[in-house]
Order: structure tokens, then C-alpha cells, then sequence
């Protein structure tokens, strides 16, 4: 049962480590611009059937290398505590990426990218802190604007290799508005099929925003639940520290500089 309940939560683990476009699950295809840069220090938590589960923290860097491309990396220190057993703290899984902006938006056309993410496993899967095998994310994103109002979305297959486990699919979309210059609010609704042998899949809900301090610092948080599956409650909150050339900057919106 206890081991049952560890792979349990690294599932949990694996589908939340990609806060996509934090705060968020779901992600949209705009890249860093070219030669700037986001750095994130973050935690994300999760309380599910199975226990609790957290990042304390997560360090985050995207840089824009080309236009259109920017490299992303995750690397987080890893809590888990399984309902009725012992917690374990150390390095989890290390996520790295590359986001590629393919279509750009027009007055008729939505922005059109990918972003495919590779799950090393760097973390003791033993202790629950890690999935044990390589895990691999493909997915396409879609973003249309209309004045304070933005929408993004998509989804995209998991491979998941393991005993036990089974590619899965993520879909989700979110609507959000810049309040103010200083405040940007946004929501998302987003669905996963099952990822393990007897699992269940699950559809749930975030709401969330960035509060911008200044142009390079930001405050980004967000908290939410499932309709239907085992999350009871999620929650992300970071601070974000954005640089690049002035002359490239473009407007802050629940992404800043992006």
C-alpha cells in the first residue's frame, strides 16, 4: 500500500512539475524575446487523496536564445507525505525544455507554438522523490489577444514509461484580463487522462494572477482543486525577475516578458 501511494503521488508530482506558464498548468506559445531571460524562485504545493506533495522551492530560468526560442529548465527540491507514512525532502526530477513560437499572431490568426519537455530522472524514486524514468511531454499552443483580454491553450501527450504507468494526455484553456499595469487576473480549466494502471482521470480549475512590483519584479500565485479526480488543493506562488535589452521590452501581461 505504501508504495501504492508513493507512485500515487509522483504522478501528482510529474503532472504538476510543468506548471507550464506559471502560475499555471496550462501554457500558451509565446517565448522569452530573444536575448531575455525569466528567472523564477517557486513553490508549488499539492494536497491530494494519497497526501501532500511540494516543491520547497523550485528554481526556474528561461532564456531566449533565437528569436522565437527561448531553453527553460526546472530544478526543484522535492516534499512528499504520504497519507499515514513518513515525509521525504531531497532533489526531484530535473525538467528541461525548448519553446518554439512557429505561427505569430495577426488581427485573424492565433499564435501557434510548442514546447516539448523532457523529465530527467534525477530524484530517489525509493523515497518518492522522483519518477525513476525518462518522461517526455509534446504538446501544441494556441494565444489570441483582443485589447486587456488574453486566451491560450491546447494540450498535449505524455510519454510515460514505468510499471505500472501509461501515457496520458493534458488539455486546458485560460482566459485572463490585465486589470491594471500593476495587476493581471486570470482562470483555467483543464482535464488529464488516467496515468496509471487503476488510476482515474481528473478535470479541475485555477485561478490566479501576477501582481507586477516593478517592470523586472513580479509576484505570481495562484490555487484551485479538481471537479473530479484526487487534487483537494493546488497552489503555486513565486517570485519572477525579469532582464533583457530595454529597447526589446514588450508589454506585461499574466506572463511579464514574454
Amino acid at each position: 500500500m505504501k508504495k501504492v501511494i508513493i507512485l500515487s503521488l509522483m504522478v501528482l508530482l510529474m503532472a504538476g512539475a510543468a506548471w507550464a506558464g506559471p502560475p499555471f498548468f496550462t501554457d500558451d506559445p509565446e517565448p522569452a524575446d530573444y536575448k531575455h531571460g525569466e528567472f523564477y524562485f517557486a513553490s508549488q504545493y499539492i494536497h491530494s487523496d494519497d497526501g501532500k506533495s511540494a516543491t520547497l522551492p523550485h528554481l526556474e530560468f528561461n532564456y531566449g536564445v533565437l528569436p522565437n526560442v527561448h531553453l527553460h529548465l526546472i530544478a526543484p527540491l522535492q516534499y512528499v507525505k504520504p497519507e499515514g507514512e513518513s515525509a521525504q525532502y531531497g532533489f526531484g526530477d530535473l525538467e528541461l525544455g525548448i519553446k518554439f513560437r512557429f505561427i505569430q499572431e495577426t488581427e485573424s490568426v492565433p499564435m501557434v507554438g510548442t514546447f516539448p519537455i523532457v523529465l530527467i530522472p534525477t530524484g530517489d524514486k525509493d523515497k518518492g522523490l522522483g519518477s525513476g524514468e525518462t518522461q517526455i511531454y509534446l504538446p501544441l499552443w494556441l494565444q489570441k489577444s483582443w485589447g486587456p483580454w488574453t486566451t491560450y491553450g491546447g494540450g498535449g501527450y505524455w510519454i510515460n514509461p514505468g510499471e505500472g504507468n501509461k501515457n496520458w494526455w493534458f488539455f486546458g484553456w485560460l482566459v485572463q484580463r490585465e486589470i491594471t499595469k500593476q495587476f493581471t487576473l486570470g482562470g483555467e480549466i483543464f482535464h488529464r487522462t488516467v496515468s496509471r494502471e487503476g488510476g482515474e482521470s481528473s478535470t479541475g480549475f485555477n485561478i490566479g494572477g501576477v501582481i507586477n512590483l516593478t517592470e523586472n519584479h513580479h509576484i505570481l500565485l495562484s490555487a484551485g482543486r479538481d471537479f473530479n479526480g484526487p487534487n483537494l488543493f493546488t497552489a503555486y506562488i513565486g517570485y519572477q525577475f525579469t532582464f533583457g535589452p530595454k529597447e526589446q521590452k514588450t508589454s506585461l501581461l499574466l506572463k511579464p516578458n514574454r
